[in-house]
């Protein structure tokens, strides 16, 4: 039997009108997201990860495709509607340098500050009635690091993997299964820009291939790929990419 192709058209469009049943969390503040100039792809992706089937999305492409805006976007969605009670960000806190920085100043919270300007950056760029701010003081979004995460159980949160080419398969699978009833999870990353020595990479593509099955899909898990013609950031940055995927 031919596995399905995994395109949004064998899921159903979202209801833009929920039943009372629908909504779990009521939220105190109804977010105003921006809508974006999205392609045809990214509208296909979101029919997928937004998907009430759909509990686990593995997303991979290169720089400046969007991947983290994407994700953010079908979070911020899901905390209006009530879906999901609050929205965690998660990395690997690896330097993407050869040199390390070395001992940083400041409580765990300002040493990792720097890891976490991506994510709330996309929230500033498409929340226009609340900043990061307030929606950290009011527990809509948390950040930390994904050793963090052991012995944790996630009920009814949406979770972000970003950097996911910086963790190891232990992390990844750490990550994974702490997912517990109606949580959603996208895991994001860009294999070209791994900054994990050599030997300890590679996890994120092997899950893609695990998963990328019609076993996998029928269990709420997807894959997604993006390639050079889906960038956004630059045409500048979509001939790059080109031209350095041949470096190696």
């Amino acid at each position: 039997m031919p596995r399905q192709k995994r395109t949004a058209k064998n899921v159903k469009e979202p209801r833009e009108e929920l039943e009372a049943e629908d909504v779990l969390f009521k939220p105190k503040l109804k977010l105003k997201i921006k809508e974006l100039n999205w392609t045809q792809k990214q509208r296909d992706f979101f029919r997928l990860g937004l998907d009430e089937n759909t509990k686990v999305v593995l997303l991979s492409g290169p720089a400046g495709t969007a991947k983290t805006l994407m994700a953010v976007y079908c979070g911020l969605k899901l905390m209006n509607e009530g879906k999901v009670s609050d929205m965690m960000y998660l990395r690997s806190a690896v330097e993407s340098s050869e040199a390390k920085l070395g001992f940083l100043p400041g409580s765990a919270e300002e040493k990792l500050s720097f890891y976490n300007l991506p994510f709330l950056d996309k929230i500033s760029e498409l929340v226009e009635n609340a900043s990061p701010h307030r929606l950290i003081t009011e527990n809509k979004i948390e950040m930390f690091p994904v050793n963090f995460a052991r012995g944790l159980n996630w009920t009814n949160k949406f979770v972000i993997l970003d950097e996911a080419q910086n963790s190891t398969k232990r992390e990844l699978t750490t990550v994974l299964t702490r997912l517990s009833k109606g949580s959603k999870c996208f895991i994001l990353g860009d294999p070209m820009q791994t900054d994990l020595r050599h030997g300890t990479g590679g996890a994120l593509e092997k899950m893609m291939h695990i998963f990328g099955d019609q076993e996998s899909f029928d269990a709420g898990v997807v894959t997604f790929e993006l390639n050079e013609e889906d960038i956004m950031r630059d045409q500048l940055v979509k001939f790059l990419v080109k031209k350095l995927r041949a470096f190696d």
